[in-house]
Parts: C-alpha cells; sequence; structure tokens
C-alpha cells in the first residue's frame, strides 16, 4: 500500500466518524426537542359521552355510549373513563346527545322497576288518574313540573286550593320518557311527592276532584304558604252564592252632604268639602 492510499483511507475513516458523530448529536437534538414539546403539549384522555339522546329513567346500554378525547386537565369531575361503569346505570335526567355523562346524574338501580330508582330520597311516588282536561290536553310529559289543585263543592260554595306546588313528573301511563314532544292523551300521571304530599293527594281525591296545572321548567316559584310539596293553603273561594241586595253597599254620591240641625235649632246646614254654609228656607 503506498503512502497515499493510506493517507486516503485515513481521511475517508475521520470523514466517516465524523459523519457518525453529527448524525448522533442531530438524532439526540431531534429527539430531545420532540421530548420537550411532547411536555409542553396537553394530556389527553377519553371521556364517555352521551351517543343519542337519553331519556329519563331509561335504562344505559352500550348503544347509548360513545368516547371522545379531551384535554385531561379540563375532564368535568365525576365524569366517565370507560363505559362499562355506565351500562346499567338509570338516568335521572334528560341527557342530549354528545353530552359528557356525570355520576351524579345515573343511580344503581335496585330490585324492582327502574322508576323506583329515580326516586329522590325520602319521596314517594303517587299516580293520578287523568283526562284530556285534567292532563292538561295531553301535554304534560315525564320530567314536566305541575302544581296540583283540588277542588271541591260544599252547598252553594266552591273551593280551590293549591296543594301541592312545583311537583315533578315522573311518568305518564307506563312510559318514563321524555324523547315525545307532541301531545299525548293519558289515563294516568305518576307524581313525585312527599310522603305527606302523597296523604294530601289521596285525602283530596276523596273530596272533589283534582287539576294539573302545567308550569314553565324555569319557575321555580312555590304558590302554597310553606315551600314543601305536602303544604295546604288555606281554601280559596272562587265561586260563592250571590250577594243580598242589603249586602250590597250603596255607591257613594258626589253631591252635597246635608246634615240637620239638632232639635229647638232653626235651618239647616250644607258642608261642601270643609265649606259649611246654614240657611233658614227650609
Amino acid at each position: 500500500m503506498t503512502p497515499r492510499t493510506r493517507r486516503s483511507i485515513i481521511l475517508i475513516s475521520i470523514s466517516l466518524a465524523l459523519a457518525t458523530a453529527a448524525a448522533v448529536l442531530a438524532n439526540r437534538w431531534v429527539n430531545n426537542r420532540a421530548a420537550a414539546v411532547d411536555a409542553t403539549r396537553p394530556q389527553q384522555i377519553g371521556v364517555v359521552v352521551a351517543a343519542a339522546d337519553i331519556p329519563f329513567g331509561a335504562t344505559i346500554e352500550a348503544r347509548h355510549l360513545k368516547k371522545i378525547e379531551m384535554v385531561a386537565r379540563e375532564r368535568p369531575p365525576g365524569s366517565f373513563t370507560d363505559p362499562a361503569d355506565v351500562v346499567g346505570k338509570v338516568a335521572t335526567a334528560e341527557i342530549l346527545a354528545d353530552e359528557v355523562l356525570l355520576e351524579r346524574r345515573f343511580v344503581t338501580p335496585g330490585p324492582g322497576s327502574p322508576l323506583a330508582a329515580v326516586l329522590a330520597p325520602e319521596m314517594r311516588a303517587v299516580s293520578v288518574r287523568v283526562d284530556d282536561v285534567v292532563g292538561v290536553g295531553g301535554f304534560i310529559l315525564p320530567g314536566n313540573r305541575v302544581d296540583v289543585i283540588a277542588a271541591r263543592a260544599t252547598g252553594e260554595r266552591a273551593y280551590a286550593e293549591t296543594i301541592l306546588s312545583n311537583v315533578k313528573v315522573l311518568a305518564v301511563d307506563q312510559q318514563a320518557s321524555a324523547d315525545k314532544s307532541a301531545p299525548v292523551v293519558v289515563r294516568a300521571v305518576t307524581l313525585e311527592v312527599t310522603p305527606d304530599g302523597a296523604e294530601e293527594l289521596a285525602r283530596a281525591k276523596q273530596l272533589g276532584a283534582l287539576q294539573l296545572s302545567l308550569r314553565n321548567p324555569m319557575d321555580r316559584s312555590v304558590h302554597v304558604a310553606d315551600s314543601g310539596p305536602g303544604a295546604i293553603e288555606s281554601p280559596i273561594v272562587v265561586a260563592t252564592a250571590a250577594p243580598t241586595p242589603a249586602a250590597v253597599e250603596a255607591p257613594r254620591s258626589a253631591a252635597p252632604r246635608i246634615r240637620r240641625t239638632p232639635p229647638g235649632t232653626d235651618g239647616i246646614s250644607v258642608i261642601r268639602g270643609t265649606e259649611v254654609t246654614r240657611s233658614n228656607d227650609y
């Protein structure tokens, strides 16, 4: 091997070593930059959402669910990451499609019907027989809020009172789903009331007729004196017998008032406002 060939081999070896070192350094720099970018990038997490509208009282199935990716720090508290954790639960409110599912909007059903699972603690479900009038023309649907008015007649007087206010409708007939918007005439409406409200409702059904009054969902006012669903207000008289003529007060006249003088005096006094005049012409 000539000296020139040896020198060329050495130069080539040095060039390869430098190229290899440059490649290693460049690869390390790229990896460090990628790691820095990943460290600043928000972490993603899968969250369970509704794949379709879920009506109130529905038992959740796998077809109701799907997962979406979202930033981990923006995940709502109480949300689910595994669809299996939601399947079999009962919805306590109407849920819209693509809405993130939260634990507080579901209950785990026990023995019996799913309707019993959606009852609030210490509340009772009571059914009321209705027709197209009592049921507000069929516009009352599960999830609506109503007032219950009891009416009765005693002799010539008719009474009406709001015995239950802001009561939640759990079901109409045997349907607890609110997936209908058209009016449906039903035979019974199931209401969520307190134990005292259930007793008052049973008593009112025996004494007279019941009427449901549909409320605006944003109206949280309570008509009865006590804010409890079982509170009772004093009867409101809505119809009475016609008053006797003696009971009708005569309207006041705008004419001047005439006051006679006491016995033994002459003439009369005429009072117009604060001015008093006497006259002896009478």
